[in-house]
């Protein structure tokens, strides 16, 4: 799957981390309603296609596992400075460009 790397230059290496550690950088400093969204700019940074057929739960279980995750926020983030920002709906999803270009 990653015979690719073994075809790169050292500088070409070099560029391929810098590039994954600006995505990985732009994914961790989501904040506020950016980090409810899945993350196809993340997983574009693979070589391989993104898979179509990804799952997505019924409302019911994805309203339940949204509640889950904000409580997990909760306690792994009990310091983490809150907002009331509702969600723009204008402004699409997340904004960050995550290719680090």
């Amino acid at each position: 799957m990653d015979a690719d790397l073994e075809k790169l230059t050292r500088e070409e290496l070099i560029a391929e981390v810098l590039r994954l550690r600006n995505g990985i950088r732009a994914h961790r400093d989501s904040s506020g309603h950016d980090l409810c969204w899945h993350h196809p700019q993340l997983w574009g940074l693979l070589p391989e296609p993104i898979p179509k057929d990804i799952a997505v739960p019924d409302w019911p279980q994805f309203l339940r596992g949204c509640v889950k995750y904000r409580e997990a926020l909760d306690r792994e983030l009990p310091d983490a400075r809150r907002v009331d920002a509702e969600f723009d709906d204008t402004r699409g999803r997340a904004t960050r460009d995550l290719q680090g270009t």
